[in-house]
């Protein structure tokens, strides 16, 4: 056999293997309609950062060719389902906390090792979920299984299986080449706690909703205070009252805007302006900030 014949074998035995990857992770994930991204954040001048497809799971098989091409040339390849669908991708987590997952009922659709230990799990819901309840759904699963937060919403794109991981960290010195992403495992199947789950969680939007409602409630039965006249959480940093206190300022700052008609999502936002890092990793830093919204919103409850 000569040496473009022999390559020829080779390429074309490495297309069918991302093929069958790919089939199987699609089939997993089980949604009708995909939108496929193709991104190299180094994309030169005139070059889209982000090539956006929107295809079925045939055409993605169909189009592994042109798709191992663009991840020779330096782009990574993502995948989420189109539209408002019955999953949760969980990214950024080891080998323990899929196994955790798994021992807590919430066994993973899908399991994707995007770089060497590094893991994303699919989460198969046993019913579509709204953006709002979905997002919901992905920021719990990534506070309880230590992920990522930051990619905890209900439409944030995941790896593609067969593909090369090129984010240049991950490049090997010594061969200058970039990891595979490996399909671990796609069983597919709805997790067995999937009921209980999303009872959870729908009863603590619906506790939310109540909280905000009462506080807006009240706001409007005080004296009218506009956004844009709200102390800012500055002001409680710069009042020696506090004397420097992180903490004690991050409260005080929490039941003043809470009780004054703020949402908790402007008040998160508001304690999370200072760096945080200090109370521990992402996880414990998520606890810190939920624990102070809470505790604040019981003191403006009883101050009524």
């Amino acid at each position: 056999m000569n040496v473009s014949a022999d390559r020829w074998l080779q390429s074309n035995k490495a297309t069918s293997k991302t093929a069958a990857a790919v089939q199987q992770q699609v089939a997993a994930m089980g949604s009708e309609v995909f939108e496929v991204g193709l991104y190299d954040p180094n994309a030169g001048a005139g070059e889209s950062v982000m090539i956006p497809r929107v295809w079925d799971a045939g055409t993605i098989v169909k189009s592994v060719p042109w798709l191992r091409l663009q991840n020779r040339e330096g782009r990574n390849i993502y995948i989420r389902p189109k539209g408002e669908h019955d999953l949760n991708m969980v990214d950024d987590l080891t080998k323990e906390a899929v196994s955790a997952m798994k021992q807590a009922g919430i066994s993973p659709a899908v399991v994707i090792e995007t770089s060497p230990d590094n893991y994303q799990a699919w989460v198969k819901h046993p019913e579509r979920l709204s953006k709002e309840v979905s997002t919901a759904a992905a920021r719990r699963l990534a506070e309880k299984f230590g992920g990522d937060r930051g990619a905890a919403d209900w439409r944030h794109f995941g790896r593609l299986a067969g593909f090369t991981n090129r984010k240049e960290k991950y490049r090997d010195t010594a061969t200058g080449l970039y990891p595979f992403v490996r399909l671990i495992e796609a069983g597919g199947e709805v997790y067995p706690e999937g009921a209980r789950f999303l009872a959870g969680v729908k009863s603590d939007l619906e506790q939310r909703r109540a909280e905000q409602e009462r506080l807006r409630e009240r706001a409007a039965a005080a004296a009218p205070v506009r956004p844009e006249h709200l102390k800012t959480v500055d002001v409680f940093r710069t009042d020696a009252r506090y004397g420097g206190d992180g903490t004690r300022i991050d409260l005080a700052y929490a039941v003043y805007a809470l009780s004054h008609g703020a949402t908790t999502d402007a008040v998160e936002a508001a304690i999370r302006s200072r760096d945080l890092t200090h109370k521990g990793n992402e996880r414990r830093q998520n606890d810190y900030v939920a624990r102070t919204i809470k505790k604040a919103l019981a003191t403006t409850e009883r101050g009524r």
